[in-house]
């Protein structure tokens, strides 16, 4: 636009006296021109200068507003969700929660998959990302228990006392007994401990079957494909097709602890406000209601 005015101005020079007014005209644009473009300059080295001091500013006030990504285990898929959903009404910020079984989830945090908190559902999983300083110190707590529970379906007349050398292959009888993985899930850790521990694992180790973890379990004798199984307390709390028969021993497997900490690489700053939620009095219902204890 500088160019034109510039050709317009020496066009016109000495035609004739109505040039003067397409003078004046090539003289303001140019003028306007310069100006804008000076403007223009000087906005983008302002910019450029101070960008070092806003950059921290702007990259702070993202990371306080995007949201929590949590690993949590299975079994607290109700109670954290209730949690979750209270604490966003609380704060605005939202909580993202992958589920699955403990021993998988510590492998995916140590395999790189960033988050910000694990909430455990054995000791081991927690101790596993601890060996490995995948934590923050400082940060670990023990929130809540609970406990192993034999069921069957809800029609099922069975009566069973659980105790030592207890006759529970003869109560699975032709069929099997169905039980989370022992190897993959806590679940299934803690079952074959407390089979171990009351001395009858030997006798049904060959009457056993593996659906998949405790929810997968409760599905399967829901529908009396399988006589007996063994799951969760609290997965059992709200299922009408199944009966719980008897309660495992707590003496009989380690403590079943829900631990949770704030993983290592979180730049989340709201993080801490999320753990000091979870672990106060207005969390402490969506858990009880679900059958945990809360320590």
């Amino acid at each position: 636009m500088l160019q034109i005015a510039r050709d317009l101005t020496r066009y016109n020079h000495h035609r004739d006296p109505c040039t003067a007014l397409a003078n004046r005209f090539a003289r303001t644009a140019a003028s306007v021109t310069a100006t804008v473009f000076g403007a223009a300059c000087l906005t983008i080295l302002c910019l450029t200068a101070l960008a070092p001091l806003f950059g921290p500013l702007i990259f702070s006030a993202r990371a306080e507003s995007r949201d929590i990504v949590v690993f949590g285990s299975i079994a607290l898929q109700e109670a954290l969700k209730e949690a979750n959903d209270s604490f966003l009404r609380e704060n605005g910020t939202r909580v993202v929660t992958t589920y699955g079984a403990s021993t998988a989830l510590a492998k995916q945090i140590e395999g790189g998959m960033p988050g910000d908190l694990f909430f455990a559902g054995d000791v081991a999983s927690m101790d596993y990302l601890a060996e490995r300083n995948l934590i923050k110190p400082g940060t670990r707590k023990d929130l809540l228990r609970n406990r192993l529970v034999l069921i069957a379906p809800a029609n099922s007349m069975l009566a069973l006392t659980v105790g030592p050398n207890f006759p529970l292959a003869d109560a699975i009888g032709s069929g099997q007994l169905a039980i989370a993985d022992p190897v993959s899930t806590p679940a299934g850790k803690y079952t074959q401990a407390s089979l171990e521990y009351l001395g009858v694992w030997t006798a049904v180790r060959s009457k056993i079957a593996i659906p998949g973890g405790s929810r997968a379990v409760l599905t399967k004798v829901a529908r009396g494909e399988f006589p007996l199984g063994i799951i969760w307390q609290t997965d059992a709390a709200d299922e009408q097709g199944v009966r719980i028969v008897a309660t495992l021993p707590e003496a009989s497997h380690p403590p079943i602890v829900y631990p949770l900490a704030v993983l290592a690489n979180s730049t989340n700053v709201t993080v801490s406000s999320y753990l000091q939620y979870l672990l106060s009095p207005k969390a402490t219902s969506f858990f009880q209601k679900r059958g945990f204890t809360v320590f």
